[in-house]
Parts: C-alpha cells; structure tokens; sequence
C-alpha cells in the first residue's frame, strides 16, 4: 500500500466532503459526537461554506492509496478564524482528516510529513494546528506523537480546542 499525496483544487470538493463525511461517521461510531458533531459535512450549508473558503484560501492535498482519496488538508497562511494568527510567517494545516476505509493506514502522518516539506519549502519556519482537545485528548496526544507542541488551549463555545506548533 503506497500513500501518494497530490495538489488538490476546486474540482476536488466533492472528494475533500467525502472524506470529511467519512471521518464524522468514523467519529460517531465511536461515540465521539461532540468533535465535528453528528450530521455529515455535506449536509450542512455552512461547514460546506467553510470548507469551500478555506480550500480557496489556501493549498489543498489530497492523500490517494490506488487512487482512491484516502485523506485531505488544506495549508493556508493563517489560522481559522477562531484562533489568533502567529505574529510571524506560518503555514496552517486545517480540515485534516482520513476517509475511514484507511484509518490506522499512516494516511494522516503522510500528509503531516508533506505539510512539514511544503513549509520548509515556502522557507517558513512555523507550522501550527488545532484540534478538538475533548474525549480524553486523545487527538492532541496524536499530534503531539507526531512532533507538534502544546501552545494555546481555547474555547469556541463549549468546544474545547488546542493549538499546536512544529518548530522547523
């Protein structure tokens, strides 16, 4: 099993969507609920909105296993709106998630490692993530295991987020 990772575009929403879905229903069938919530993102008008911005803010990827879009991210210069920028040249990983057939595949590190290239490559030396900091912390434990470091904890409403830094 190869994991290549590609630039992605406009005509990949509807693959970027289904792979968001896929990890919502991923999600839920473990009981977490309260990450991306219960309803997939291609049902709801807003998180499709977001989604569609945030790709055409920045660079998306698309992680394929014999071509079959097995993961996504999408690199901005700057944070979701929700989170303070940096204060100096960043690149930002967002909408990072695994189609569920390829959880446990290594899907998320490749594309982890590739944003850690492709800032390097922009001659960027800060690369920043958040992620929900609820059921346990178990997502910031993944981040952490993949070399990024505890900065700001913060709240968007009563969802517990945690921003996170690799220095390179």
């Amino acid at each position: 099993m190869e994991i290549t990772i590609r630039k992605g575009g406009e005509a990949d929403l509807p693959a970027i969507l289904g792979v968001l879905d896929s990890a919502v229903t991923w999600l839920n069938a473990r009981g977490i609920t309260a990450q991306w919530g219960t309803e997939a993102f291609s049902a709801r008008p807003k998180a499709v909105r977001l989604v569609e911005d945030t790709v055409a803010a920045g660079d998306p990827w698309i992680a394929e296993i014999d071509g079959v879009p097995a993961g996504t991210m999408t690199l901005t210069p700057f944070p979701g709106e929700y989170v303070q920028p940096a204060g100096e040249p960043e690149v930002y990983v967002r909408l990072l998630a695994t189609d569920a057939r390829f959880h446990g595949r290594g899907v998320g590190a490749a594309l982890l490692a590739h944003a850690e290239a492709e800032t390097r490559r922009q001659e960027v030396s800060l690369l920043r993530v958040d992620c929900f900091a609820g059921s346990g912390g178990r997502l910031v434990d993944y981040y952490e295991s993949q070399g990024f470091t505890r900065t700001t904890p913060f709240t968007v409403g009563d969802w517990p987020g945690q921003i996170l830094e690799k220095r390179l």
